[in-house]
């Protein structure tokens, strides 16, 4: 018997590699289907709820001979509807946003590449294209020529890096590390990883706006210079995960100066706001800073994961994660990636946030920024009541909770409210913060117009004339 020399594609097959000699029209319809799937998800939002309560499952198990298109596509669409959807005009708890659409096509080309920004010949485009966004980012934050950064797998993982770069940059192993009581829980995490003591990360007090209180800050400063004690890093947050307060930037710099510490600012989520001058001034002495974690998923859209480090001084990264590359050739660039950073293989998640801000464009950025803002501001005035206490920090989070000093009471009108506007539409987080639990708001989605907003403080307010 001959061998069939029929070559016409097999339309209903698909092969778990794609051909590389011409364009593949099964994979072609299956990822038309695949994105069809997702265009209807994301164009129904506003029909469901942002959080689903029934959340089916498809099987788990690879079957013996493995699934065809139609049966891949059933398993999509099911992982889809138990999917939290942050479309949804009332999906406000979090700081996860809707994602760009430019954001989304990069992503699958992304996935489509499959480069490596490992090293440079894995990803030669890509490895620069990193490279001069970091540095792009730099020259928007005013940081000088010779900074520069690296994409990470989120602010954890950043601010893990800037405080193993600050670590090397001191010199020694062992070190303090001083943040307010408002840091974010990475920096915890950071000095387990570290080995650093117990005590290494000393929380200070916040003044009443939330940010890190200047006096303890010089007091903790000048204990640890008087007792002979090294401080590996202060780290400044500028934008807090309940109440988005902002640090004072600026005086905390001189501190770190004075001292000649490094200074680190955690930018995850207020650092865009450096990037459009009219709200720079939000930000104001970022520029300071040693090295900075920003995180573009935050607000602006970037599908996750979109976080990056920026370091004041870019060799900084080589002197504290360069073990070199025997098996690679030496880059024609700056460095490898596997080079500067804590990640060996990275997928080439520059794509999706190079695309979605040149689909935004500077001024779109800002239109982004601004419309969180007013949002923000357009709910507070809403949420006027002498019986509710609201926190602002100056950014697009509010946190509110009943006017009495009754952490029971703060508890039970929390959760109650909660599962309230979960039914109405609307998601918000319970926060426990500073002896209480609180509702967080977070502004940052487009699709939440003010007569959303409207409802929104209506249910708040019905539900304190029912329990208050």
């Amino acid at each position: 018997m001959h061998a069939s020399t029929d070559l016409r594609p097999d339309l209903h097959r698909l092969d778990p590699f794609a051909s590389p000699d011409q364009a593949d029209p099964v994979l072609r319809d299956f990822l038309h289907r695949a994105s069809d799937l997702l265009c209807d998800w994301i164009g129904t939002a506003s029909k469901g709820v942002p959080l689903p309560t029934v959340r089916p499952q498809p099987a788990v198990a690879p079957t013996a001979a493995g699934l065809g298109m139609d049966r891949l596509l059933k398993d999509l669409q099911l992982v889809m509807e138990g999917a939290y959807q942050p479309s949804h005009p009332g999906a406000l708890a979090h700081l996860d946003p809707p994602p760009l659409t430019a954001s989304i096509a990069a992503d699958l080309i992304c996935a489509g590449l499959n480069n490596n920004l490992l090293a440079e010949e894995l990803s030669p485009g890509l490895t620069d294209l990193e490279q001069q966004l970091c540095s792009w980012f730099c020259q928007r934050l005013g940081l000088p020529d010779q900074s520069g950064g690296v994409l990470a797998s989120g602010g954890t993982l950043s601010n893990l890096m800037g405080l193993v770069v600050a670590r090397t940059h001191a010199g020694v192993r062992d070190g303090v590390v001083l943040c307010s009581r408002d840091a974010h829980v990475s920096l915890q995490k950071a000095a387990t990883v570290m080995g650093l003591p117990d005590q290494a990360l000393q929380q200070l007090p916040v003044d009443s706006d939330g940010g890190l209180d200047l006096a303890a800050l010089d007091a903790a400063l000048s204990a640890l210079r008087r007792d002979g004690r090294c401080c590996l890093a202060v780290v400044a947050t500028a934008g807090t995960t309940v109440r988005g307060a902002v640090d004072p930037l600026d005086a905390i710099a001189r501190l770190c100066r004075r001292e000649r510490v490094w200074l680190h600012v955690d930018a995850a989520i207020g650092g865009v706001f450096a990037l459009w001058e009219p709200l720079a001034p939000l930000m104001e002495g970022l520029h300071q800073a040693d090295s900075i974690t920003l995180n573009p998923q935050k607000l602006l859209g970037i599908t996750k994961t979109s976080s990056m480090l920026l370091l004041r001084d870019r060799s900084k990264l080589r002197d504290a994660f360069s073990t070199g590359l025997p098996y690679m050739e030496s880059p024609c660039s700056v460095d490898h990636g596997g080079e500067v950073g804590l990640q060996g293989t990275r997928p080439a998640e520059v794509l999706k946030l190079w695309l979605g801000l040149r689909q935004l464009g500077i001024e779109g950025i800002g239109a982004v920024l601004e419309s969180a803002l007013e949002r923000k501001a357009v709910l507070k005035r809403l949420l006027a009541d002498d019986r509710l206490l609201v926190l602002d920090g100056g950014l697009h989070l509010l946190a509110l909770r009943p006017r009495q000093d009754d952490p029971a009471g703060s508890a039970s009108w929390t959760e109650q409210t909660r599962q309230l506007l979960m039914r109405e539409g609307f998601l918000l987080s319970r926060p426990s913060y500073d002896g209480h639990y609180w509702l967080k708001v977070v502004l940052g989605n487009p699709h939440t117009t003010s007569s959303h907003l409207q409802q929104l403080a209506g249910l708040i307010s019905q539900q304190l004339q029912l329990t208050h």
